[in-house]
């Protein structure tokens, strides 16, 4: 099985890490998959899109498809886009659960579902928090799970913001190149993430889109984490009668059955930010857990 890394050709965040990354070890460039380039490394391979990749479904499936090989796990080195315009070097999973059909996700992705999450996400959120801590006047963050492409493997995003300002910055790209490439393992290690069963895998619930809460735990090793649900991706109704509706109940049974996938045997727990909830919501996010034999734990006991 091999690890995939998916080059947008079209966005010089992504280019220039794919870049960086091909100086850092002897990249053999194999025969075009779908007329695209492609390299191999040890147990890595890049595939150059000639654009974007949001709405490219089953990356996982194609390459397969074409070449025989399965794949274990895409990271995409991609750029980062805020309204806020602060320069910044992020990490998320993606998956639009929140989205009813037969609606199309505006960015990607399969309505009413999610990829499983890259286990690597925390290991990697540390190394950044290692290497980066001061870098040049960059924040660091985690997001939540949101955006496409539809694919069936393990991924994250790892990226550069906020505006064409920073997401051609040399430097920030060198940077996050080394992590994916001691990330793998391409160094000669052992790569950092590598899921060994053992320690919390947290699905965080409700809070801003920049994972507060998952930026926290995530810093505390022997913590793992899976889906993290803003408050947005957890849309609540409710009618005259008191019947609760809404997308929330399907963005939390999906984001827990993908976390389950990425992490086998793994203790599925869930964090949840209270203050973004009303408490009739908070309750029927309890009752749903219960059913679900999921513990809901405070931050203390998860990082005990």
């Amino acid at each position: 099985m091999v690890s995939l890394i998916l080059v947008s050709g079209g966005d010089v965040a992504s280019v220039n890490q794919a870049d960086a990354l091909l100086k850092m070890c002897d990249w053999k460039e194999l025969p075009p998959v779908e007329g695209l380039r492609a390299y191999s490394y040890k147990h890595a391979r890049m595939w150059w899109l000639p654009d974007g990749c949001l709405w490219e479904d089953n990356l996982d499936k194609r390459w397969k498809h074409q070449t025989g090989e399965l794949i274990k796990e895409v990271i995409f080195p991609s750029r980062h886009s805020a309204a806020s315009g602060k320069p910044s070097l992020t990490l998320h999973h993606i998956g639009t659960m929140q989205v009813p059909e037969p609606e199309v996700p505006p960015f990607g992705g399969k309505a009413g579902d999610c990829p499983p999450p890259n286990p690597r996400l925390a290991p990697w959120w540390r190394e950044l928090n290692k290497v980066a801590s001061d870098f040049d006047g960059f924040d660091l963050s985690l997001e939540t799970t949101h955006h496409g492409p539809w694919i069936e493997t393990p991924s994250l995003f790892i990226e550069i913001g906020s505006t064409e300002k920073t997401w051609g910055h040399l430097p920030a790209a060198e940077l996050l190149a080394g992590i994916i490439f001691r990330g793998l393992g391409l160094d000669g290690g052992l790569g950092i993430g590598n899921w060994n069963g053992e320690g919390k895998v947290v699905v965080t619930l409700g809070g801003g889109h920049y994972a507060p809460r998952g930026n926290m735990l995530g810093m505390h090793e022997n913590v793992w984490l899976g889906h993290m649900l803003a408050t947005y991706a957890l849309p609540f109704e409710k009618d005259e009668n008191g019947n609760i509706f809404g997308m929330w109940e399907t963005s939390i049974r999906k984001a827990i059955s993908a976390t389950k996938k990425a992490y086998p045997g793994g203790e599925i727990v869930c964090s949840m930010d209270k203050k973004a909830f009303k408490g009739w919501q908070r309750q029927a996010i309890r009752d749903l857990l219960l059913e679900l034999d999921i513990p809901l734990l405070k931050s203390a006991q998860i990082i005990e």
